[in-house]
């Protein structure tokens, strides 16, 4: 079986002037994660003007990974949610090749918190009044993969030596819900029992570079903006249904940046951002979310 491993890590479906896999077969690396989930929403309906900008509470893990001839296995440790200060729960999911490169994750969080103005009357909008569920998926298609490489990046099973770049195809999902509590409705008498539904699909296409610098940096920079080709939405208040507004522009865009340190052919670090955000303008409203993932890392390869 290891035999069977070797060849296929080591399989060139790639030009290595630009792109080589490393020395050692097994990577190690300690690696620190930060993510977080922005919304901000504004406009007026039936005459009255509201803006919301809220924010839910920030995901910090430590974790040790090890990948062995492509393949990863790792165990993350959460701080806050071991103390009880973190309650929310959140998957993330990534996965990058030569081609192909996926990257998914879901959020089901009560830390909804921000301020609301509604007609010039702020309220601020607390943990617990209401439920956000939403997922997020972006897939990448990488049309100069001999030459450009998101693996040297994101998990460094390769190494890329000189500087290129790719066109790239993608399809991009988000969806969700929020709903407000019963907690908001104890609180207060007059809260509206809202639910909100909705999903999209986008079909685009963007560009990504990586540079090498000195032999030992890598930059990187790619975006994947998509536009929707099928959304469905529902809203309803106070149990009633309400009919969703005409959309005049709604996007979907995924755009990543990264810094790599090769200290040695064994040594490495670097710091990595990856974002996933939305724009949705109807006839009324207009509603950004923005969901980011950031990650320092230490590693070495043996």
């Amino acid at each position: 079986m290891d035999s069977a491993l070797t060849a296929r890590y080591y399989r060139i479906p790639y030009d290595t002037n630009y792109v080589v896999r490393p020395e050692g077969s097994l990577t190690l690396k300690v690696r620190l994660n930060q993510t977080g989930n922005t919304f901000h929403a504004k406009g007026t309906i039936n005459g009255i003007r509201s803006k919301a900008d809220l924010s839910t509470s920030h995901k910090t893990t430590v974790s040790i990974g090890a990948s062995y001839r492509g393949i990863s296995a790792a165990l993350a440790l959460n701080p806050a949610k071991m103390s009880g200060a973190y309650k929310d729960y959140e998957f993330n999911l990534n996965y990058y090749s030569s081609r192909i490169s996926l990257d998914f994750s879901y959020q089901r969080s009560e830390s909804l918190t921000g301020d609301v103005l509604r007609d010039g009357s702020l309220s601020r909008l607390e943990a617990d009044d209401v439920t956000l569920k939403i997922a997020n998926f972006a897939g990448y298609y990488c049309f100069n993969h001999r030459h450009f490489s998101f693996p040297a990046v994101f998990n460094q099973s390769y190494i890329q030596c000189r500087s290129a770049g790719s066109w790239l195809a993608g399809i991009s999902y988000q969806g969700g819900s929020i709903k407000t509590t019963d907690e908001l409705k104890a609180r207060s008498q007059n809260a509206p029992d809202i639910s909100i539904g909705v999903g999209h699909i986008g079909i685009g296409g963007g560009y990504g570079y990586n540079w090498v610098l000195g032999k030992r940096w890598l930059l990187h920079l790619s975006m994947l903006p998509t536009f929707v080709v099928y959304s469905r939405n529902k809203f309803t208040v106070n149990g009633e249904r309400k009919r969703a507004q005409h959309m005049r522009f709604n996007m979907l865009f995924n755009e990543r940046a990264a810094i790599v340190r090769n200290f040695s052919s064994r040594y490495f670090a670097g710091v990595t951002l990856v974002m996933n955000n939305s724009v949705f303008d109807d006839d009324a409203v207009i509603v950004n979310q923005n969901k980011w993932r950031a990650r320092a890392f230490l590693g070495m390869r043996i």
